[in-house]
């Protein structure tokens, strides 16, 4: 007779395979047959070398697919935060802007860059999913705040080769040892992160803002499931931290181990 422990451990098993294999699925179809605008989805990295960007959109997929079915306000933040990731992937690739601030300032002068649509994209749809996630309007809040919060860290970190999708897993990890519904999507988010990393480290593909954005979320989802309010609230306060200075959060992940990447 199964127990409700090995039905938990059951359930993320099922939602890390499920996340894994659908990320690959993913990359070797689009690889097998690539979009019209094949262009838009490779880049130059910082050695020179010529990486595509499939495993973003897969990973995106893969991740909102497996969120949505464990929660759907969960599946609908994380496909949100990959589209306005993809759209800054395609419509920003020769954008030299980078951070909240550079966006802003571009949108103070009436220039609405990709990132700045990304930025206000990513941040509603985590309102929304938060508010739907949670009950009370503080919780709901905050949970927002830590969906768009951990959706952006995860891209701040995308620097080098497999810094992005290590941060995912790593982050994911204690939440892999609790049940219910935070345990199902951190472990979407590890078996995603899984399926990219060898890739990404091996420099053969890139995640961009599509995969991280989308992971990120994911990550926060599962934050905001399985936190009350002390939990959200000192969630949301590390994360506001870190993107106020995000680029001394992108600098840490750059030199702290060697790696490559754009």
């Amino acid at each position: 007779m199964s127990t409700p422990l090995s039905r938990s451990i059951a359930s993320r098993s099922i939602a890390f395979g499920l996340a894994a294999v659908a990320t690959r699925a993913g990359i070797t179809a689009l690889r097998a047959k690539p979009p019209r605008s094949h262009d838009h989805w490779t880049r130059e990295n910082y050695a020179g070398r010529t990486v595509e960007l499939y495993a973003g959109p897969a990973a995106a997929l893969a991740a909102a697919l497996g969120s949505g079915r464990v929660r759907p306000a969960a599946g609908f933040a994380v496909l949100a935060a990959g589209a306005c990731g993809a759209y800054d992937d395609v419509a920003g690739a020769d954008d030299p802007r980078r951070g909240f601030r550079a966006h802003l300032s571009a949108l103070r002068g009436g220039e609405v860059t990709s990132g700045a649509v990304k930025l206000f994209g990513i941040s509603a749809a985590a309102l929304v999913s938060g508010a739907l996630l949670k009950e009370r309007p503080v919780d709901r809040l905050l949970a927002g705040v830590v969906i768009a919060g951990s959706a952006h860290f995860v891209n701040l970190v995308d620097v080098r080769p497999g810094r992005a999708a290590g941060a995912v897993l790593a982050l994911a990890m204690p939440g892999l040892v609790r049940e219910g519904r935070a345990g199902e999507l951190s472990a979407v988010a590890a078996g995603a992160a899984v399926a990219v990393l060898p890739d990404d480290l091996g420099e053969r593909a890139m995640i961009g803002d599509t995969g991280a954005h989308a992971l990120g979320a994911t990550l926060g989802a599962a934050i905001a499931v399985g936190n009350g309010r002390a939990g959200l609230l000192a969630h949301a306060a590390a994360l506001v931290a870190a993107a106020v200075y995000g680029d001394e959060v992108s600098h840490v992940a750059r030199s702290s181990v060697r790696g490559k990447r754009a």
